[in-house]
C-alpha cells in the first residue's frame, strides 16, 4: 500500500510511519520542516508539505492509496485545526484518495451518558487541555459532514503516552474506554497498530472508532 502521513515526525506520526513500515507499505513521509527530515526513517520517502495547503494535499496523495493525516496545532493555535481538516478533505475531494485522521477524545460519550461528552468531564480534560479538546470536537464535526471523501476517524482515549507496542487492546466506537481502574489509556506504539490495521482492513469507512487497554 502507497501510504502518505502528513506530521510525520510526530509523537503519533512517527510510531505510524514505523509501523507501517515494519508491514512493508511504501511511505511518504510528509513534514512542515525540512529540518525534521534528520528525524525521519531512511526507508521513507521524505517530503516537505503543509496539510493547510491544498495544493500540498491534492499533490502529495496523488497516486497513493491512503493518506494519514497526524497533525497537531501549536499551543495557541488550536483552532488551526479546523483549517487544516478542511484542507486535507478539499484536496482529497479531487484526488478520491481515502483518509485516516488522528483526531482527540474530546468528543467521545462519557460512558452511557450520551448528552456528556469528555471535552466536558474534567476527570479527562483539565483546563490547560480543554482548548484543543474543544478543537477536536469541532474537528469531528467538519468530518461528519464529509460525504465527498472516504475517511476514518480515530479518536484516542483520554491518555496517550510513549510506551510498548504490545498489539493488545479494545476497540470502541462512539464511548470513551476505560479500564477497571477507571483509566483510559494507549501508547503510541498500539495507536499506530489500530491505525494501520484499519488502513489494511477498512472496518470503519466514514466512521470514527476509539481504542484503549
Amino acid at each position: 500500500m502507497r501510504i502518505t502521513v502528513f506530521g510525520a515526525a510526530g509523537s503519533a506520526g512517527s510510531r505510524i510511519v514505523t509501523e507501517a513500515l515494519l508491514r512493508g507499505h511504501e511511505v511518504t513521509a510528509v513534514v512542515r520542516n525540512e529540518a525534521s527530515f534528520a528525524q525521519l526513517p531512511n526507508k521513507a520517502q521524505q517530503r516537505q508539505g503543509d496539510a493547510s495547503r491544498i495544493e500540498d494535499v491534492i499533490a502529495l496523495s496523488k497516486g497513493q492509496d491512503l493518506v494519514i493525516a497526524a497533525t497537531r496545532p501549536a499551543e495557541g493555535q488550536e483552532k488551526e485545526l479546523i483549517n487544516i481538516s478542511q484542507s486535507l478533505l478539499t484536496g482529497l475531494a479531487k484526488t478520491q484518495v481515502r483518509l485516516i485522521a488522528v483526531g482527540g477524545a474530546g468528543s467521545l460519550n462519557v460512558g452511557d451518558k450520551k448528552s456528556t461528552l469528555v471535552v466536558d468531564d474534567t476527570r479527562y480534560v483539565s483546563p490547560a487541555w480543554r482548548d484543543i479538546a474543544v478543537a477536536c470536537v469541532d474537528q469531528y464535526e467538519v468530518y461528519k459532514a464529509e460525504t465527498r471523501v472516504n475517511w476514518t476517524y480515530l479518536s484516542p482515549p483520554a491518555m496517550l503516552l510513549p510506551g510498548e507496542r504490545t498489539a493488545q487492546f479494545r476497540l470502541g466506537k462512539d464511548e470513551l474506554l476505560v479500564d477497571q481502574q477507571g483509566q483510559s489509556k494507549i501508547s503510541y506504539e498500539d495507536l499506530a497498530v489500530a491505525l494501520i490495521d484499519e488502513a489494511e482492513q477498512s472496518n470503519f469507512p466514514q466512521q470514527r472508532f476509539t481504542l484503549a487497554y
